[in-house]
């Protein structure tokens, strides 16, 4: 069964069930309902027309659940939209969906949430983890977002900067190795580059490609994350880093600044050095001050942080970081760090090993736990 085709068409089926009349939680369900029967059928009778199976199939489930509850005249008129017979269109209709699914009718969160469950295709938990809430949290939200848009046609887009945060967080699921959608979030913010003049989409698309490039370095033979200043720099994609320099330097000079072209050029400055020791630290805390002035996100002020620790010494990084909630993900990871660089070595021991118990992602808490042996061993020597 191949996962990441069923992925890749769920959002086409679903928009075109949309576009032929049905509500999107109908239509959601339908196709939920497809991909379940593609599972159970495909191993043994793989369809010649994968989407256009799958477009069938949920478009009778959709008819199916309509008959429970519609009247005889609206049950007629859906039956005559039925597709023909033969092969489905081949339009690549993901990206309008994103659109689509970033109604005015829901708030910003909302849309972007519903659109990563729906069309993204990422779990409640993976967009709770991206928003920093409890999963119930989320989920709630999710139900809501639903019943908003139930009864809506999905005539009207919704805006730009709704699609990008979803695109980006996307890419961000996909570039953390828990889902294979980096690549696809890269392919939909090109075709949206090309379709729309705007600076941010242009430093979202520049941002992804700086990111992507240091892919195949992240991760040594066995698995394990390698931590960027660790990392074998030659196979680092000099290709996409002189396409995401060029694209980001075009975007920069149009004078519209935005938290993407701002990420971006943090991405940039770590990829322009040669070697770790060589990374211009001082212009990466002046662009983390101005994405903090654009976003005023604690993400942003924790990772400024470790610049900070970085340009001006571990202290510095400390006094920064001691200005922030506690709580917040890999704030315990940034300490132990910090006090790890300042020589307080039993402290970063104990807080790597804390961080680690904190992880939700296992690599991260393999590579949190071997950096607390390691102290301890250095120590016990």
């Amino acid at each position: 069964m191949n996962e990441v085709l069923l992925r890749r068409l769920t959002p086409s089926v679903l928009g075109i069930l949309v576009r032929r009349g049905a509500n999107f939680a109908a239509a959601e369900d339908a196709v939920q309902d497809a991909l379940v029967e593609a599972v159970r059928v495909w191993p043994a009778t793989p369809p010649r027309d994968p989407k256009g199976w799958l477009v069938t199939v949920a478009w009778r489930r959709f008819l199916d659940a309509a008959r429970a509850d519609a009247a005889r005249r609206r049950r007629e008129e859906t039956v005559d939209e039925e597709p023909a017979p033969g092969p489905a269109p081949t339009v690549d209709d993901t990206l309008q969906l994103y659109f689509l699914c970033a109604h005015p009718s829901l708030t910003p969160s909302s849309a972007v949430a519903l659109t990563l469950r729906a069309v993204g295709g990422l779990t409640t938990r993976q967009i709770a983890r991206a928003y920093l809430v409890p999963e119930a949290t989320m989920a709630q939200r999710i139900s809501r977002a639903k019943r908003t848009v139930s009864g809506v046609r999905f005539d009207q887009p919704g805006d730009v900067a709704t699609v990008l945060r979803v695109l980006y967080l996307v890419f961000n699921e996909g570039y953390s190795g828990d889902v294979d959608l980096a690549a696809e979030a890269i392919r939909l913010t090109r075709q949206l580059a090309a379709a729309i003049d705007h600076p941010e989409v242009a430093g979202l698309l520049a941002l992804m490609l700086l990111h992507h490039a240091r892919s195949a370095a992240r991760t040594a033979p066995d698995g394990s994350l390698v931590p960027l200043a660790e990392q074998d720099r030659g196979r680092w994609d000099t290709r996409s880093i002189a396409e995401g320099v060029a694209i980001l330097q075009a975007a920069l000079a149009r004078d519209r600044l935005g938290e993407f072209q701002a990420q971006a050029a943090i991405a940039a400055l770590h990829a322009d050095a040669r070697a770790a020791e060589e990374t211009d630290w001082v212009q990466i805390v002046e662009w983390y001050d101005e994405l903090a002035r654009l976003t005023d996100s604690p993400v942003v002020r924790l990772n400024r942080a470790v610049a900070v620790g970085e340009a001006d010494g571990p202290r510095a990084g400390l006094a920064a970081l001691a200005a922030l909630d506690g709580s917040l993900p890999r704030h315990t990871a940034v300490a132990a760090y910090l006090h790890e660089r300042d020589g307080d070595l039993a402290t970063a021991a104990r807080l790597y090993a804390e961080a680690a118990r904190k992880a939700s992602d296992l690599a991260e808490r393999d590579h949190l736990t071997r950096q607390a042996a390691r102290l301890n061993a250095h120590r016990g020597r």
